[in-house]
């Protein structure tokens, strides 16, 4: 019987080490797949210092096909535009939030990644999509190639983009009044909002004809339109307004943002619209 035993357990040996050296043999030699890290640019090692390491925002201006839609005419930014847009947003955007929220408000809230986009993303109605924010975690900004840092209106513009989805971004973590917001104007709302003119949305109390299309993007728009405009320039767009209604409903849904922000984060949103301004007036070349 033991004579068995360690014959049986020779041949397990045997089996064992066949196996092991046919495994072996098996094994492809080197590798088929790339693991070099590619080598960092300057404008990867600024992004990393402005972005990635004091507000954990990763940039992504590299086409990658998974981020962007596929059945639109896209393509990436011009690497020499990559900068000037993204010292427009710190500025304009982070510097302001930073000043009036304190230095963390942003480390906090904001989202994992922004992709820029070079081109116009144009939708089959005639409308410009500037700007997309997915999730709270990744926001989209188009046009990139196209910024002049020249003309304040286009400055605003681009900038109203990041403006705009950040407010959805903190509406997610603390939501907006919507009872007493979807009281103003609430015949106002309609889904083919790109056939009316602003000027026509303004008189019904409406800070642009998107902020017609739901309350979120009324409440989105109303925020980042005055967040965009200077102190003096948004008393003349009020003083514009004929209809003392429209006049009225868009002084409600001023006050609604001013206590949201208030209440929500304990920020001042005036003193958060003068920062915006004097950091947009630094960023405008002359």
């Amino acid at each position: 019987m033991k004579l068995i035993k360690y014959k049986n357990i020779a041949l397990l040996l045997l089996v064992s080490i066949v196996a092991i050296s046919c495994a072996q043999d098996e094994q492809p030699g080197d590798s088929q797949l790339d693991y070099t890290q590619p080598e960092k640019t300057a404008l990867d090692n600024w992004i990393a210092t402005t972005y990635l390491n004091p507000y954990n925002i990763n940039v992504q201006y590299k086409w990658n096909q998974n981020t962007v839609d596929n059945s639109r005419f896209l393509f990436p930014p011009t690497v020499e535009k990559v900068q000037p847009a993204l010292e427009i947003v710190e500025t304009i955007w982070l510097k302001s939030y930073a000043t009036v929220g304190g230095a963390d408000f942003v480390k906090k809230i904001a989202p994992r990644e922004i992709v820029l986009v070079g081109g116009v993303n144009l939708n089959s109605v005639g409308t410009r999509t500037l700007g997309i924010a997915e999730g709270g975690q990744r926001v989209t900004l188009f046009e990139t190639d196209y910024i002049d840092q020249s003309d304040r209106e286009n400055v605003s513009e681009f900038i109203h983009t990041i403006q705009h989805e950040y407010i959805h971004i903190l509406n997610q973590h603390k939501p907006f009044d919507e009872k007493s917001w979807s009281a103003i104007t609430p015949g106002g709302y309609v889904a083919d909002w790109y056939n009316y003119e602003i000027p026509e949305s303004n008189e019904i109390g409406f800070i642009t004809s998107y902020a017609r299309s739901n309350i979120n993007e009324d409440f989105a728009e109303t925020a980042s339109m005055i967040l965009i405009y200077s102190k003096d320039e948004y008393a003349a767009f009020l003083d514009g307004i004929e209809d003392p209604a429209a006049y009225a409903a868009l002084k409600a849904k001023e006050a609604l943002v001013v206590k949201y922000f208030k209440e929500a984060f304990d920020m001042d949103f005036y003193a958060l619209r003068d920062a915006a301004e004097i950091n947009t007036s630094t960023v405008i070349t002359n």
